[in-house]
């Protein structure tokens, strides 16, 4: 692995956001700011979460960007503008406990999903692709949790997952309500 490669994050910080308004492109950027990244032009990146990347708190890595910086997202969203209607949006991180080896990043957005079935499935979805390349078999067929359970007990444990969710109800007048969750990606 060529370490000195400047497009290699080196951190990373978990951040969600929702956001209300009669415009749904309003709604999103309102949801970018209640998430912290809206001064940010974000580029979205697909799943590897990089070997010996840093995972800081958000409080440290919006102290990091830059007004018009680009920056690299994994990031979900999902908009609605029906009152009531349930929206999530959730990332899953998957790491090896070997740092030097990559992990996985994986993104899940619907309607009608509470906030625990959408970030347990998002988790789920970067623990089963981790789980491929380390060559380790999980059920397809068995609800995340109990999979989660039965592979920390069969000491198995090579790698660590966890989510961040976002989740809420359409506005009740219908305004476009907007949620996002994103896993900001820091080159520095």
């Amino acid at each position: 692995m060529n370490k000195t490669n400047p497009l290699v994050p080196k951190r990373m910080f978990f951040t969600k956001g929702v956001g209300y308004h009669k415009n749904k492109l309003q709604s999103f950027e309102l949801a970018l700011r209640d998430a912290d990244i809206e001064i940010c032009n974000l580029v979205t990146v697909s799943s590897i979460f990089p070997p010996d990347c840093k995972i800081i708190s958000r409080a440290q890595g919006i102290k990091l960007l830059s007004p018009g910086q680009i920056t690299f997202v994994v990031m979900a969203r999902e908009a609605t503008c029906e009152p009531n209607r349930l929206v999530s949006a959730a990332i899953g991180l998957a790491t090896p406990k070997d740092s030097n080896q990559y992990g996985y990043l994986s993104e899940h957005h619907g309607f009608g999903e509470t906030m625990k079935k959408s970030a347990d499935f998002a988790e789920d979805l970067a623990a089963t692709m981790l789980a491929s390349t380390l060559g380790i078999e999980l059920d397809p067929e068995v609800a995340w949790d109990e999979r989660k359970k039965e592979y920390k007990v069969d000491q198995k444990n090579n790698f660590v997952s966890r989510s961040i969710c976002q989740s809420a109800e359409g506005h009740k007048v219908g305004l476009w309500t907007t949620v996002l969750a994103a896993a900001v990606l820091i080159m520095e």
